[in-house]
């Protein structure tokens, strides 16, 4: 498994990561430590979870996916073998267990985060810690209008840094970074912290999959590139629809079925669909399956510093990373822009 150099950092990281937000609702801690046992024998190095995980959010399950990787780290005595990245929610009224649904980018919020989230992983530093979603009004998760009139009080994004500055001198967090971000954003950090002389952001982890790939013109090709910030490209699977498991069987087992409807609408629009029936067809039609179609061509972007990957079972984790061995041909990739062209971001 190649490992890069992620964005500015001093951190060498898988070009896969395991993401881990199923642990704790659709994994058990077992199944969960069997996960990470064999992400680690096939040479990944990097993990990544969050302090609202497991998903879906609930007061009843928060911080367990947290609990579950700690008790691994310390049964496995393995936490110098990885590079573990975690993430402080951004306020949510709806998220109320979370710092009362006010957790706001500021210094008791960070602290309290960053705290909590070392003692149920039982380790004393976090090697790259996020901003899950930013403190200001910003159309994330789904809302791709921004919209002024939904402004709301944000902390500075320099008192941010000056936070995460501290937290950094003190060994608690090595690197940081930030997610569901924009251009904006990450040119506003980058030059908040060259200007007060603060911690510069390592990585952006951001939506980009075969039916939201928005990252490509408005983020990467110059901001990233340009400003050596790495991109973690989450949910490369599209919530499962890229497998065409709920094609195949609108009834399959999976988070678009097992959580309330329409709580991922992205993923279930009709032009979603119909754009995965395509990439499904193509994929199958140079004998692949359509899984290993989106991770390949996922895993092969050259502006990609490392895909974030989920599974539920170690068959899927299996092959997940099976596909990164897979080379798509010119050809094949001329056809999943000419389907992208026709069907231009439906899952965004």
């Amino acid at each position: 498994m190649q490992k890069i150099k992620l964005g500015s950092s001093k951190l060498e990281v898988s070009k896969i990561c395991l993401g881990t937000m199923t642990f704790g609702e659709q994994n058990s801690e077992a199944e969960a430590h069997s996960q990470l046992d064999y992400a680690l024998e096939r040479g990944i190095n990097f993990i990544d979870t969050a302090e609202m995980y497991p998903v879906m959010a609930s007061s009843a399950t928060q911080g367990s996916t947290e609990r579950y990787i700690g008790s691994w780290l310390k049964q496995s005595g393995k936490r110098n073998q990885v590079v573990l990245a975690s993430k402080i929610a951004g306020p949510n009224s709806r998220m109320h267990w979370i710092r009362d649904g006010k957790s706001n980018h500021d210094a008791l919020n960070i602290r309290s985060a960053v705290e909590d989230s070392l003692r149920r992983l039982q380790t004393d530093h976090i090697d790259l810690y996020q901003l899950h979603w930013p403190s200001r009004n910003l159309p994330i998760f789904g809302n791709n209008r921004y919209d002024p009139q939904q402004e709301r009080e944000a902390v500075a994004i320099e008192d941010t840094l000056a936070v995460l500055g501290k937290l950094i001198d003190e060994g608690k967090i090595g690197h940081i970074g930030v997610s569901n971000e924009s251009s904006w954003g990450v040119s506003e950090y980058i030059k908040q912290a060259e200007m007060q002389g603060l911690p510069r952001i390592a990585s952006i982890q951001n939506l980009y999959n075969l039916t939201a790939r928005h990252v490509e013109t408005s983020l990467l090709d110059e901001t990233c590139h340009r400003e050596n910030v790495g991109l973690l490209a989450y949910s490369p699977l599209a919530f499962g629809q890229l497998t065409a498991k709920y094609i195949d069987d609108p009834q399959a087992r999976g988070r678009l079925t097992i959580f309330p409807p329409g709580w991922s609408p992205r993923y279930i629009r009709p032009a979603t669909i119909e754009a995965a029936r395509h990439y499904a067809v193509l994929a199958r039609a140079h004998g692949l399956t359509p899984t290993q179609l989106a991770l390949a061509w996922c895993y092969s972007r050259w502006f990609v510093a490392s895909t974030i990957i989920g599974a539920t079972s170690l068959e899927q984790l299996q092959h997940n990373i099976d596909a990164y061995a897979i080379r798509l041909s010119p050809e094949l990739v001329a056809a999943v822009d000419a389907i992208h062209a026709n069907i231009s971001n439906p899952g965004q």
